[in-house]
C-alpha cells in the first residue's frame, strides 16, 4: 500500500476520531494525497465545482427550505392534528401519532433532520406531559425522522440517483414500502412500550374533532398529493417538484395559514441557508475526495478482495451491508455516498441486483447512520429539540434500530419490497 492510499484511507477516519470537522478532514485527505502523488492541486478545485454542477442537485437546498417553511408555516403542528384523531384512542396512540405525522411530513420535505426537528418540537413535551419518558419520545421522533429519507421525496435518493446513473423517480418508488414497513414496526413499537409501562390511551376522537383536524390539515395534506403527482404524472421532474414543495409551503405559510411573515421569515430562511451551505459544501469536498479515490484505484482494489466472497451472494451481501451501515454510523450519509459509488455501483452489478434495489438499499444503509450513535444527525437534532445527552437518547432507541436494520434486510434480500411498486408505475 502506498503513501497517498494510506493517507486516503486511514487519514480520514483519524481526523474524524479527533473531532475535526467533515468538509475540513475530506479537503485535508485529498490535499495531502495529492501532494504526495504530485498531482496539481487545481484538479481539486475543478472537480469540486464540477461535482455541484448537476441539475439534480439543486432538489436538495429547495427541499432543505420546503422542510423549515413547513415547520415554520404551521404545516407540521396541522399534520400531527390530523394524525393525532386517527390513532390517539389507541394503546401507544400517542406515540403512533408521532410516527404517523413523521411520515406525513416525509412525503413534503425527504429530510430526517427536519422531520426529526419539526414532529420532535411538538410531540416530545406532549408525549412526556401524558406519560411517556423524555427518552423514549425523543428516540420516537429520532426514528420517525428516518422515515423522511425512504418515503419520496428524498434527499439521499436524489444524490445516488446523481452519482450511479439510476433513475431518480423510479428510486422514489422503491422507498415507499421500505417506509411504510419502518413506520409499521414503529408503531408496533409504541404498542409494545405503552402496554409494559401501563401508559393509557386517550379518548377516541369525535367525528367533530376529526373533521376539524382534517379542515386545518386538508391544504397540508393535499403537498405530497402535487409533489408526487407532478413528478409521476410527468409534469415535474424531481429537481422541479423541489421547488413547488417550497412554493407550495410559502403559499401555504403565507396566504392560507397565516404563520410567515417578513419578521419570521428571514431567520427560517437564513437557517435553510446555513444548512444549504454545510451540505453543499461537504457534497462538493466530497467529490474531490471520490476522484482522488477513484484515480489511485482503491474501488478495484476493495472490489477485487472481496471477489473471494462472491460465490457466497448472501455473505457477500450481508458484510456489503455490514460494512455500510459502520460508514454510516460515522460519516455523513451523503459524502459517503458520492465518496463510495464509485466502487459501490461495480459491486452491485456482481451481485447481480437490480440498480434501482441495490439504490435503495444503499441509501437506506445511510439513511439509518443518521440515527446511530454517536455521530448520527438525526440524533444530534433530538438532543437539541429535547435537552438530553446522546447517551440518554440511545437505550431507547435500541429497539427502533433494530426495527430498521430488519427493514434493510427485507430490502437487500426480497427484491419484491423495493421493486414491485416500481414494476406497477414502471
Amino acid at each position: 500500500m502506498n503513501l497517498t492510499i494510506l493517507v486516503l484511507t486511514l487519514g480520514l477516519p483519524l481526523m474524524l476520531l479527533v473531532r475535526v470537522p467533515l468538509a475540513f478532514a475530506l479537503g485535508i485527505a485529498t490535499i495531502a494525497a495529492l501532494w504526495i502523488a504530485d498531482i496539481d492541486i487545481m484538479i481539486f478545485a475543478q472537480r469540486m465545482v464540477s461535482g455541484t454542477q448537476s441539475f439534480s442537485l439543486l432538489a436538495i437546498p429547495f427541499f432543505i427550505l420546503a422542510g423549515d417553511l413547513m415547520t415554520a408555516g404551521g404545516i407540521s403542528r396541522r399534520l400531527v392534528g390530523f394524525a393525532d384523531v386517527l390513532v390517539r384512542h389507541r394503546t401507544g396512540g400517542l406515540g403512533m401519532v408521532a410516527v404517523l405525522a413523521s411520515a406525513f411530513f416525509a412525503a413534503l420535505s425527504g429530510s430526517a433532520p427536519a422531520t426529526t426537528a419539526a414532529i420532535g418540537a411538538i410531540m416530545i413535551p406532549e408525549m412526556e406531559k401524558r406519560g411517556y419518558s423524555r427518552a423514549f419520545a425523543t428516540a420516537l421522533a429520532v426514528a420517525g425522522g428516518i422515515i423522511g429519507p425512504m418515503l419520496p421525496p428524498s434527499i439521499p435518493m436524489v444524490v445516488w440517483g446523481v452519482m450511479s446513473e439510476t433513475s431518480i423517480s423510479q428510486l422514489f418508488l422503491a422507498g415507499i414500502v421500505p417506509g411504510l414497513l419502518l413506520a409499521a414496526g414503529l408503531m408496533v413499537l409504541c404498542w409494545l412500550h405503552a402496554r409494559k409501562h401501563n401508559i393509557p390511551a386517550q379518548p377516541r376522537a369525535t367525528w367533530a374533532e376529526k373533521r376539524q383536524a382534517f379542515s386545518a390539515a386538508k391544504w397540508a395534506l393535499l403537498g405530497p398529493v402535487i409533489v408526487l403527482g407532478g413528478i409521476y404524472g410527468g409534469i415535474v421532474t424531481p429537481t422541479e417538484a423541489a421547488i413547488v414543495a417550497a412554493v407550495f409551503a410559502l403559499v401555504l405559510g403565507f396566504g392560507l395559514y397565516r404563520e410567515l411573515n417578513l419578521t419570521n421569515i428571514v431567520p427560517v430562511t437564513r437557517n435553510s441557508l446555513k444548512t444549504m451551505t454545510m451540505v453543499m459544501f461537504i457534497i462538493a469536498l466530497a467529490n474531490g475526495f471520490g476522484w482522488m479515490i477513484a484515480f489511485e484505484r482503491i474501488p478495484m482494489q476493495v472490489t477485487s478482495a472481496l471477489e473471494g466472497f462472491s460465490d457466497r451472494p448472501a455473505l457477500y451481501l450481508l458484510m456489503i451491508n455490514a460494512m455500510l451501515l459502520v460508514i454510516g454510523c460515522v460519516m455523513d450519509n451523503l459524502a459517503a455516498m458520492i465518496i463510495l459509488a464509485s466502487f459501490l455501483v461495480p459491486i452491485g452489478e456482481q451481485l447481480g441486483m437490480d440498480p434501482v434495489q441495490f439504490g435503495a438499499m444503499v441509501a437506506i444503509n445511510f439513511t439509518i447512520g443518521m440515527a446511530t450513535p454517536p455521530f448520527g444527525y438525526a440524533i444530534f437534532v433530538g438532543a437539541a429539540v429535547s435537552g438530553l445527552s446522546i447517551g440518554q437518547i440511545a437505550k431507547p432507541l435500541m429497539p427502533m434500530l433494530g426495527v430498521m436494520i430488519g427493514v434493510l434486510l427485507l430490502v437487500a434480500f426480497v427484491p419484491g419490497v423495493t421493486l414491485t411498486v416500481v414494476e406497477l408505475l414502471r
